[in-house]
């Protein structure tokens, strides 16, 4: 369990990419158990601020606060806290599947060994694919290996970007109940989806963001009000 008491709060972010405004005046707040989705069109800086969120880009302003503390994503300690799962997954296409992860663990600063490495293969449909080089895998086998980071890293905050490309039917059932058991256990979620898997309207926060104009401020469904 992650601590219960923990809150993710954005302000005032703002983001210009060459000459082009991509957002400005963010403003969103998570707490432990809720999942935040970043809405908005191609273009809208989705991608931009999920990386921000980790650190692999910058914004012009604003500020994020984890349990009230203010910090940067360049913070070891804040950045220990977040797993990212991009579109690109990071994998080399000569190394096998539990070479890759292992790979990527480390990098995170954690160790897996092989037997853990291959039950978390097991639990998303890849029992078999251990040692296949992921240059010989499919788009969805591809992600479901990324996607195995979950149950490798025990990180309270997930920002994942479109976690359901490539899946199929099995897969999204597998990254629902994840997802699910994830904020059940208090942790927390930004990503950005075109739909929303293992979160229900209560514990679901929609951020809006608009091509080169005020965003807006993060707001719970209207089910959950």
């Amino acid at each position: 369990m992650f601590d219960a008491a923990s809150k993710f709060h954005g302000s005032q972010l703002h983001c210009q990419r060459d000459d082009r405004l991509l957002f400005e005046q963010v403003e969103f707040e998570i707490h432990a158990g809720q999942a935040l989705l970043i809405e908005g069109a191609n273009g809208a800086g989705k991608t931009s601020l999920l990386r921000f969120l980790c650190g692999l880009n910058q914004v012009a302003e604003g500020e994020l606060t984890w349990c009230g503390k203010s910090v940067s994503p360049s913070d070891r300690d804040y950045a220990s806290k977040i797993l990212y799962i991009g579109h690109k997954s990071g994998m080399k296409a000569d190394l096998s599947c539990v070479e890759n992860l292992s790979m990527l663990v480390r990098l995170d600063g954690e160790v897996a060994d092989r037997e853990i490495i291959e039950q978390a293969l097991d639990q998303v449909g890849l029992y078999g694919f251990e040692d296949r080089p992921a240059g010989r895998l499919s788009a969805g086998q591809h992600r479901r290996v990324a996607l195995a980071r979950l149950l490798l890293q025990k990180k309270p905050l997930w920002v994942l970007d479109e976690p359901l490309t490539a899946l199929d039917v099995q897969g999204i059932a597998w990254l629902e109940s994840t997802i699910a058991n994830h904020l059940a256990k208090n942790g927390m979620i930004v990503m950005t989806s075109h739909s929303v898997v293992g979160v229900n309207d209560n514990n679901l926060v929609r951020l809006p963001l608009k091509t080169g104009a005020t965003a807006g401020i993060a707001s719970k469904t209207e089910a959950s009000q």
